[in-house]
């Protein structure tokens, strides 16, 4: 007996938790969850493109500043390998100084433009971080609006294999955002 009231009540449990958002999603004539394609969304958004192509700009500046840096060092060791027998012991330190000097200086413009917080990371940060967060309102408004509990990017969802268009909500989005 004690063993059926167990069953009935972990039964109950589980009907409240997966039938309650179904039936509250009902209740407001909205959906329970709804998808954005994120992709679709930044291609479609023209400050997006915008900011890529600044960014694309700035970072090919860069690595041709770096490029040059390095062809020098390149040229000096040349030069070093073809004067080397007639130099003094005094002038191969100075000359080996000097092409260490270069290539440490390529290495700390690549650390300072492209490192892990380096200028590339930071410009990114400042030009696509407000258009990350106007995005994040706009599918916060149109979940609110939508009556919708969770909104999930289907461009990142590896596991998703089928979804209904009537769920993805990216044009709605985009129209919030005043594209398209």
């Amino acid at each position: 007996m004690k063993k059926h009231f167990l069953l009935l009540g972990t039964l109950f449990a589980w009907l409240c938790v997966t039938v309650q958002p179904t039936a509250a999603a009902g209740k407001t004539g909205g959906q329970a969850i709804a998808y954005i394609d994120l992709q679709y969304i930044l291609k479609n958004l023209p400050q997006y493109e915008s900011a890529n192509d600044q960014i694309n700009l700035i970072s090919k500046r860069w690595q041709k500043e770096i490029e040059t840096a390095d062809q020098e060092a390149k040229v000096l060791v040349a030069n070093y390998q073809t004067e080397q027998i007639f130099l003094s012991e005094k002038m191969k330190k100075e000359r080996e100084k000097e092409i260490l000097d270069k290539e440490n200086e390529v290495l700390e413009l690549k650390r300072k433009y492209f490192g892990e917080s380096g200028e590339l990371f930071k410009k990114r940060e400042a030009l696509l971080k407000p258009i990350q967060d106007e995005i994040y309102t706009a599918v916060q408004d149109v979940a609110n609006e939508q009556f919708i509990q969770i909104v999930k990017d289907r461009s990142s969802d590896p596991s998703l294999i089928y979804l209904s268009n009537k769920l993805d909500i990216s044009d709605a989005v985009l129209e919030k955002l005043g594209a398209k």
